[in-house]
């Protein structure tokens, strides 16, 4: 969900950028209605993420 407003901000940056009027109506709607499912998730939007793990293999290190 966080990469779904991320998205939406970027759209609506470009859009901004381009001058687009029509994209900017587009993409700020997205953006409202991700930030408002995220929280209606209970997902803050503009929390960090968690930490991704050091190693996503679940592999044990070698010992030294």
């Amino acid at each position: 969900m966080r990469q779904r407003v991320r998205d939406a901000r970027a759209a609506l940056a470009l859009a901004r950028a381009e001058g687009d009027a029509y994209g900017t109506a587009v993409a700020a709607d997205e953006l409202d209605d991700a930030l408002r499912t995220a929280r209606r998730h209970g997902v803050e939007p503009d929390a960090p993420e968690p930490d991704a793990p050091e190693d996503p293999g679940g592999e044990e290190p070698a010992p030294s």
